[in-house]
């Protein structure tokens, strides 16, 4: 029955379009480049259609080339899930998150504890790309925690948290601020959608344009490193109400001029519809409603 099916071209296949490059999956599967293309082009011709587009830049999918690829993933993940199940009970009972560094490591991994003494037979695998991970083509995410401006209609959501974006600061440095000649973390965010959140926007609603003429400038370019600078005392920092809300249950951090503030987009969960019935998935989305609900934001 499936002795004619090319499953070394399949995976082979596979390998090239989710990592959209005949070199990377060359390396991924421990062959050469020209293996790679050899074996694209056998699937080519026993297809009778062409499922890359190649030029000097690389490869890319074509339209036949997507769905096979998204066919193909799923079915080369269903059958590796299946062969887990034959192993230790908790690697069928784990579930693959996607976030970003900011999220992972200023809200989501100190709550993480509380999820294991709720749920102690699943487990849960943090992955932190910069990048966004198209849920759809790639199956190995269970679920993911972003941000959003507007919804996806080919994926199910659970809303979690609006944010909005304030200033602060330590304690010290907030309470003697000197407005000649403050310091600013300037972090540039990556908002979906819209919405401009920078030191302009703020100043400007706050009317204190000047300091941009005299304030000494610290850039960073990751969430995680600007709150810890900022913890440490070395400038104001324009960030989410999310990311410092346990700095400031600990006192670590204050809001300078809490009236002012500039929205942001909402947090949600994200996952391809019916994978939240899946028993892993469905606790770990309960248990997020319940965090976001118990948080008092600030």
């Amino acid at each position: 029955m499936f002795s004619n099916l090319p499953l070394n071209a399949l995976r082979t296949f596979e390998a090239a379009a989710r990592l959209g490059s005949f070199k990377s999956a060359a390396q991924e599967l421990s062959v050469t480049s020209a293996a790679i293309s050899h074996q694209v082009k056998t699937l080519e011709v026993r297809l009778g259609a062409m499922l890359f587009e190649r030029s000097s830049q690389g490869v890319v999918l074509t339209q036949e080339g997507e769905q096979l690829y998204r066919q193909t993933h799923r079915a080369l993940l269903k059958i590796s899930r299946s062969l887990e199940s034959f192993g230790p009970d908790s690697a069928s009972q784990t579930l693959t998150l996607t976030t970003t560094p900011g999220l992972a490591a200023s809200w989501l991994i100190p709550r993480l504890g509380g999820f294991y003494r709720a749920y102690p037979q699943f487990s849960v695998r943090v992955d932190t790309r910069n990048e966004l991970v198209d849920l759809l083509r790639d199956s190995s995410i269970d679920l993911a925690i972003r941000t959003v401006s507007r919804d996806d209609p080919g994926l199910f959501r659970q809303e979690l948290m609006n944010e909005r974006f304030g200033v602060y600061g330590e304690r010290g440095l907030v309470r003697s601020l000197d407005s000649a000649s403050v310091e600013l973390i300037d972090l540039r965010w990556q908002i979906p959608g819209a919405l401009t959140i920078n030191w302009q926007t703020w100043c400007a609603a706050a009317g204190c344009e000047s300091w941009l003429e005299t304030a000494r400038i610290r850039q960073f370019d990751d969430e995680h490193y600007a709150l810890s600078a900022a913890v440490a005392g070395q400038g104001l920092v324009l960030a989410s109400n999310v990311l410092v809300a346990d700095s400031l249950q600990r006192g670590e951090l204050v809001a300078y001029r809490p009236e002012i503030n500039l929205p942001g987009p909402r947090y949600v969960a994200a996952c391809v519809p019916g994978r939240e019935r899946q028993p892993q998935v469905n606790a770990f989305l309960a248990w997020l409603v319940e965090q976001a609900t118990n948080m008092a934001l600030p």
